[in-house]
């Protein structure tokens, strides 16, 4: 104990108590030595556990998380050191090098003991862990999110950085889910992210936060998932509000079968209309409210004209001569719908969000 004091200035730094502990597991480890060395059991027959058990099972499960790995090392380096040093002189010189030997075998268990201890402790909290992120990204999608989810993510090393964004997309089949998870996680430290992730079913979802634009923070996972779609929900301001970038996630990959020829990633918006027809009602009103109301209230002319577009094929001239106007006007005009509502009527996939949005606003008989 002594030598701890002078060699090892971590062994300062703990408590009384802890200290106390290592005492106790280093009497432990020459007691047990001494108990095996009666015997006549070669001491690599010995069960790891029953040696694990016996050097380091007076001390709590607690310590393993005040003392690292590398202490341990160090603390049964030193101990077998000190008994090494101290054999000479308290044996006769028949005896010493039988028990030097003794001791070095002693020692390999010893440190194999240690080992097991550590893995055992690290696995248990990678099993904690892994439940503990599971519920806090079970808790976003059930829109359930308070402080003790903002609580639970910090445990697990949600750093609260900033916007956030979900992500889903396909597990792949023969990968380990917590490679997976490793990966995904790697891939958003890369990207000055943090990631939560949880698996429903053949379904991965991903808790970004650090996100400045959804699209490019979803883009670091694609090549870690499976074919098929990968949908990212809209960035909010927070894991806390994150339930509504899982709810559009969520619905828009119900829907992303609708559209196979979607980029990947693709935002959920890009799939209102998928939304739309699959019954989502948040992208029914969304599509009435930012584009058919802002439409109607800009300019009289231009859902008619709109209307017209479509009605005669997007055609042009056809438009024109419907309207009794110069097919400049019509230009015109549609320039002005792409500028209210960032839909360009000539895109095909955004013709087909102005179309169905001009369906859902009549039929809603909004005016306001």
């Amino acid at each position: 104990m002594a030598r701890m004091e002078a060699d090892m200035p971590w062994f300062r730094e703990l408590s009384a108590q802890d200290r106390s502990w290592v005492g106790l597991i280093v009497q432990a480890g020459i007691k047990s030595f001494l108990d095996w060395f009666r015997s006549d059991v070669d001491v690599s027959d010995a069960e790891g556990p029953a040696l694990a058990a016996s050097v380091f099972g007076a001390a709590p499960r607690a310590l393993a998380g005040v003392i690292t790995l590398q202490q341990t090392v160090d603390l049964v380096r030193l101990s077998i050191e000190v008994v090494e040093s101290n054999i000479d002189g308290i044996l006769d010189p028949e005896d010493a090098p039988a028990v030097h030997a003794a001791v070095l075998r002693y020692a390999r268990e010893v440190a194999f003991a240690t080992a097991e201890v550590y893995a055992k402790a690290a696995e248990a909290r990678g099993a904690w862990d892994a439940r503990l992120e599971a519920l806090v990204v079970d808790s976003v999608l059930r829109a359930e999110a308070d402080e003790s989810v903002l609580s639970r993510a910090s445990a697990v090393g949600w750093g609260a950085r900033g916007q956030v964004a979900v992500v889903l997309a396909t597990m792949p089949e023969r990968r380990n889910e917590t490679d997976l998870f490793d990966a995904v996680r790697r891939a958003a430290r890369e990207a000055g992210m943090d990631a939560l992730c949880a698996v429903q079913g053949d379904r991965l979802v991903v808790l970004l936060g650090g996100v400045q634009d959804e699209a490019t923070a979803a883009a670091a996972l694609v090549d870690l998932v499976a074919d098929g779609p990968v949908v990212v929900g809209p960035v909010t301001e927070d894991l806390g509000h994150a339930h509504l970038s899982a709810r559009a996630a969520l619905s828009a990959h119900r829907a992303a079968a609708g559209w196979p020829e979607a980029p990947r990633p693709v935002r959920s918006s890009d799939l209102l209309p998928e939304r739309a027809l699959a019954g989502d009602g948040h992208a029914r009103r969304h599509l009435v409210e930012e584009i058919y109301l802002p439409l109607l209230h800009a300019r009289g002319t231009l859902i008619e004209t709109l209307a017209a577009y479509f009605a005669t094929g997007s055609s042009l001239e056809a438009t024109a001569r419907m309207l009794f106007v110069h097919a400049n006007t019509v230009r015109y005009r549609l320039r002005q719908v792409a500028e209210t509502t960032g839909f360009t009527p000539s895109h095909p996939r955004d013709a087909l969000t102005l179309q169905i949005a001009l369906v859902l606003g009549r039929q809603s008989g909004r005016d306001l």
